[in-house]
């Protein structure tokens, strides 16, 4: 008989009970809700937003169904709903014919993305290997997803084939530096064939200029990948996300001891929170030191009293500071205010 005790699971070597599995299964439900961080109601967790009700109707039906969708016997319905999204996803870039594959995530995404523009410059890698092309040259940002090493590696190209291309303060790629990148990669005796391009990064939000790059890549015969956020579909949504990080911002610079990172591009806003021990002490030898101690601090207040989530880092020689993204539709003006009053209580005495 299985058993449940303090949270761990252990076996209990008795004879079978029939309402065992039960029991184990209702003990088993209490301690996940009691122990998980429960992203559905926390709409303050860093690059989580909620849950959208349509998609968990949606994930009820399939779950129940529990489906596979690899022919129209088996899957009428859901091949023929597969067939019109493709469809609708195809005319937002102008293409009225073509094909598609719905990903598990933007991670292999990005790989599939990578294998296609290798499959484009050597289609011969398909049949015949890695040993009929030359060494491969990928090209990103240095603030990209780091899926991009991930799908270089798994696709056989190698990480040190990944050519990261330098930033602006704001987390926008460079194109001359680009361009350089290109020129130094084929010195080395490898065939530049893929770019990156980023609209909208995991930490800053920040938006690459894709149509330089775009002219780069063509002249250098290369494929451009936009690993990008946000669809037609999700306008009203998205339009809240960046009317409550508008206030948010506007909010922020009203009160003392919070300073922004970087004006925020998108729905990602970095800033610290100085706390009042440190202000106008910038020019301190060891001001850096502790101001890089003052996130985790308030993170682990935070966590502890179970009012947010909000994530940290540092950047580029920026020590810690946070990030709260604006994702959750159901943000409303009265969360950006708790947000910034919680954080202004718990970082006030350090």
């Amino acid at each position: 008989m299985n058993k449940i005790t303090n949270g761990h699971h252990h076996v209990d070597e008795t004879e079978p009970n029939p309402s065992a599995g039960e029991q184990f299964l209702s003990e088993a439900f209490k301690v996940i809700l009691d122990e998980a961080v429960r992203k559905a109601t926390d709409v303050k967790e860093k690059l989580f937003a909620g849950v959208d009700y349509h998609a968990l109707t949606g994930r009820l039906l399939t779950e129940t169904l529990n489906t596979s969708q690899y022919t129209y016997e088996v899957a009428p319905v859901f091949v023929l709903m597969e067939e019109v999204i493709l469809r609708s996803m195809r005319s937002l870039v102008g293409w009225s014919e073509g094909d598609g594959i719905f990903c598990p995530g933007g991670s292999i995404s990005n790989m599939y993305a990578m294998n296609v523009a290798r499959y484009w410059a050597f289609p011969q890698v398909k049949t015949q290997g890695l040993w009929s092309v030359p060494r491969l040259a990928v090209f990103t940002s240095q603030e990209s997803h780091y899926s991009l090493k991930k799908s270089a590696a798994f696709l056989g190209i190698g990480t040190e084939n990944v050519y990261h291309v330098k930033v602006d303060e704001s987390g926008r790629m460079i194109p001359e530096d680009l361009e350089a990148k290109i020129v130094h990669a084929k010195s080395q005796g490898a065939f530049p064939f893929f770019v990156n391009a980023t609209a909208g990064s995991t930490v800053q939000g920040a938006f690459d200029p894709l149509e330089r790059i775009a002219d780069i890549s063509e002249s250098n015969g290369m494929w451009m990948h936009v690993d990008a956020v946000g669809t037609q579909g999700l306008a009203d949504r998205v339009d809240k996300a960046f009317a409550n990080r508008r206030y948010l911002v506007e909010e922020m610079k009203k009160r003392a001891g919070f300073q922004l990172v970087s004006e925020p591009q998108f729905v990602n806003v970095c800033f610290w929170f100085v706390p009042p021990s440190l202000r106008g002490k910038e020019n301190d030898t060891n001001y850096q030191d502790k101001l890089a101690k003052v996130a985790p601090l308030i993170k682990e207040r935070m966590v502890k009293g179970g009012t947010m989530m909000v994530g940290y880092q540092p950047l580029d020689g920026r020590v810690n500071f946070f990030r709260m993204v604006i994702l959750s539709p159901h943000l409303q003006h009265r969360d950006m205010d708790f947000f910034l009053d919680e954080i202004e209580r718990l970082g006030k005495d350090l």
